[in-house]
């Protein structure tokens, strides 16, 4: 199995580009099975969970090629040949659910293993579940799949989600594009990821209004067409890089960056001491003079802090001057770094759902372990600013979301190597 070798080694300087979102294309990847034309997708990002997400499609009877390096995906769906999402491809990754929702809209029926992913807490389909019924399917569960039907079809209805779910979000927004009459989801999460798939599926003929408000509707139409997209640059590979200049010193650009995407990381990473900056090409980060300061965070639906930064924001936090809390309130098992972090020299006391950092002058490498995505990153940017080599293993979590990491962290002068297993 393979691990990565970090050897702390000072500043860091120059420019990372960051890759199309994750999140966004995993989306936007289901909604081919909307259309029988075309749809294809720009500056996606090269990951384990695009290829597997690819898979899935293509066990429908989807039609998935990638182009120029990967970054270009082209699908269709014009000629499936079934509507149930088998658990040997569903259990590596939770976006698979989102085919729920398409498939259920488009062909009336779909099944669906209940999904997998990270190990970072309970993800449960009742708010998926709860907002298709609302929309009149009807849903059974059924040794471990989600049995769905709508023999009639889907018919619009107003319904208020209990949580602002992304996934739950994206699934009924894609499901009400093609049900009969105006759908209203209240209380709808607002991330850039919902927002860049509505206007994907306004570019397939979709009638859609209030993207990035917590209340969306959503007009059905007969039929929606094919549609060429460019996925949007992915805020959680942005800001994870924009820590490694924070962490390390020095001075890094990050290419295609927007504030607009981190507004609420930026503001956390002010008060800490970091200077951000946009420029023509993306945003430049860099740490004013002496130590970091400690910060408190809370981890909120867009916009506020993201949870899938919090593991990250920790490991600067490690070093900073002062004692941090850092409260987590979207997953109830995401803290499963700090013991890792502790093994490194931070002190790091977990007591439920929030964890107090008190920073210590430097942490030192020692041989770690990742537990999910982003505590595999958060270790590989403490071990930037630590003293000696830092081993990183099970890192096969790193690719489900980071493009490449070893070449632009070396890019910008970081010592660091993957180690074949």
């Amino acid at each position: 199995m393979d691990s990565i070798l970090v050897t702390g080694n000072g500043a860091l300087s120059g420019q990372i580009p960051i890759a199309g979102a994750k999140n966004a294309c995993l989306t936007l990847m289901p909604a081919t099975l909307l259309s029988e034309e075309p749809l294809t997708l720009t500056n996606a990002p090269r990951l384990s969970d695009i290829k597997t997400m690819t898979a899935l499609l293509q066990s429908l009877g989807a039609e998935v090629s990638t182009l120029q390096d990967g970054q270009v995906i082209a699908m269709s769906s014009h000629d499936l040949t079934s509507h149930t999402a088998d658990y040997e491809i569903v259990r590596k990754m939770r976006a698979s659910n989102l085919v729920l929702g398409p498939l259920l809209a488009r062909f009336g029926q779909a099944v669906v293993s209940l999904p997998g992913g990270c190990a970072i807490g309970a993800r449960p389909m009742d708010l998926h579940t709860e907002g298709l019924e609302a929309l009149g399917a009807e849903i059974e569960l059924k040794d471990g799949y989600l049995h769905a039907s709508a023999p009639r079809g889907l018919t619009g209805a107003v319904h208020e989600m209990r949580f602002a779910s992304v996934g739950a979000t994206e699934n009924i927004v894609m499901a009400a594009t093609l049900a009969k009459g105006t759908t209203v989801l209240k209380n709808a999460a607002r991330e850039p990821e919902i927002v860049d798939l509505v206007e994907c599926l306004r570019k397939m003929g979709a009638q859609i209004s209030g993207e990035g408000t917590s209340t969306i509707e959503i007009q059905g139409v007969d039929r929606l067409h094919g549609a060429t997209h460019q996925v949007v640059t992915d805020r959680i590979e942005l800001g994870t890089y924009m820590l490694a200049p924070a962490i390390c010193g020095g001075e890094v650009e990050l290419l295609g960056g927007r504030l607009s995407l981190v507004g609420a990381f930026v503001e956390k990473l002010d008060a800490a001491g970091i200077d951000v900056e946009e420029t023509a090409k993306g945003l430049k980060v860099r740490r004013r003079n002496g130590r970091v300061q400690a910060v408190d965070v809370t981890t909120e639906p867009f916009p506020g802090f993201p949870t899938d930064l919090q593991a990250q924001m920790m490991a600067l936090l490690c070093t900073a001057e002062g004692t941090s809390v850092l409260e987590e309130k979207i997953f109830e098992n995401r803290f499963m770094h700090a013991p890792e972090l502790t093994r490194m020299g931070a002190r790091i006391d977990v007591q439920g759902g929030t964890a107090t950092v008190t920073g210590v002058g430097r942490l030192k490498g020692a041989p770690v372990m990742a537990t999910d995505l982003r505590a595999s990153v958060s270790l590989i940017l403490a071990g930037l600013a630590a003293e000696g080599e830092t081993v990183v293993s099970r890192v096969y979590h790193l690719d489900r979301g980071y493009e490449h990491v070893v070449q632009k962290l070396e890019g910008v002068g970081a010592k660091i190597e993957r180690i074949k297993g």
